[in-house]
């Protein structure tokens, strides 16, 4: 991927569409772009989280364990494809974080990773970026909590 393409995916996911091109040109400076095969995890539950992620092709499985006593498995919270965001949130707000849920991928799938820690330096600089970056945030975790509840009720 070079970095127009890198620059037009993150123009195009849910987390960033609307920002302006010279935030977005910012913004490409931090991603790493990493490949994964069918069946790799992008990310364990029960893992230390420090990156966010956007696909840009592909197919992943949000998936929490849960263990009711008798009933144990694995639940799927969301599957998500392009243009799509997951990973560890609360690294915007500095704080270290245990992830709740892990990420599979189903296909071959592209992902474009940020760490966290980089993407909030960049915010707190600049209050208008970090602004429309924490309203994007409260809308898709609105969105996460009730997928997650919407499995809860079929558990």
């Amino acid at each position: 991927m070079d970095r127009s393409e890198m620059e037009q995916a993150l123009e195009h996911c849910e987390f960033f569409k609307l920002l302006d091109k010279r935030d977005i040109t910012k913004i490409a400076d931090l991603c790493q772009v990493n490949t994964y095969e069918s069946g790799e995890y992008v990310f364990q539950q029960g893992d230390y989280g420090e990156h966010l992620y956007i696909i840009t092709q592909g197919y992943v499985h949000l998936e929490r364990s849960v263990d009711l006593g008798a009933r144990k498995g694995s639940v799927v919270i969301e599957a998500l494809g392009k243009g799509r965001v997951l990973g560890c949130w609360s690294t915007l707000l500095d704080m270290p974080h245990i992830l709740i849920s892990s990420a599979i991928c189903e296909k071959p799938t592209t992902i474009i990773a940020i760490e966290g820690k980089d993407l909030r330096q960049m915010m707190v600089g600049n209050a208008e970026l970090g602004f429309n970056i924490m309203e994007r945030l409260c809308f898709l975790l609105r969105d996460r909590i009730q997928a997650a509840y919407g499995v809860m009720d079929k558990i």
